[in-house]
């Protein structure tokens, strides 16, 4: 077995035994742990956030007085009191909005795992991926507070550039990270952008 193959097998292991959807939450945890971006009482949106993963770990780290508003066109089931499911594609046009009202207002934090069905085609599928991270920047602009921060990930390629040059016009402070859970290829990369520009 490759080390790959043996780390994602670890951390499938891990979230089973903890109790989360997918062992996307790992990548979530080990970044928080570093740079305490959700804090307690935040609101929180999440695309992308089927099977929920990330809106359990968010979920606990907001606690009570938060609010995590997960989106996907797939449907999401998770029991915590605080997170809210919305059906929706993140290209809907009325999708902020719906976000924004189930929030109850402007989000802290946006989060963002979103990836297409994958053709395999890798050209097609990272043109498509960045394209859905464009829309969440876009997203951003309505939906964040001042101060608020964006995690998000980005398949790396031809385009990649495009989207860090829209993150740096976008935010004071952008940070690459790699999470251990996150798959052994380079094309997948976290950014962590904090610090909206006025």
């Amino acid at each position: 077995m490759r080390l790959n193959e043996a780390r994602r097998d670890l951390y499938r292991r891990l979230a089973r035994e903890q109790g989360y959807k997918s062992r996307a939450a790992f990548k979530l945890i080990e970044a928080n742990e570093r740079y305490g971006f959700i804090r307690l009482g935040d609101r929180v949106a999440d695309f992308g956030a089927a099977p929920g993963g990330w809106l359990q770990v968010a979920s606990f780290l907001v606690g009570e007085d938060g609010l995590v508003v997960g989106v996907d066109l797939d449907p999401i089931r998770l029991k915590e009191k605080n997170v809210v499911a919305i059906k929706m594609d993140v290209h809907d046009p009325a999708v902020a909005e719906k976000v924004s009202q189930a929030l109850g207002g402007k989000a802290d934090v946006v989060l963002s795992d979103l990836a297409p069905s994958v053709t395999g085609v890798w050209e097609l599928d990272q043109t498509r991926q960045i394209d859905m991270t464009l829309r969440v920047l876009e997203l951003s602009r309505t939906l964040l507070k001042g101060g608020g921060r964006v995690y998000c990930k980005l398949f790396e390629g031809e385009r990649s550039q495009e989207v860090r040059g829209e993150f740096r016009r976008m935010f004071r402070s952008v940070r690459v990270i790699k999470p251990a859970a996150s798959r052994n290829a380079a094309s997948e990369l976290y950014y962590l952008c904090e610090g909206p520009q006025v």
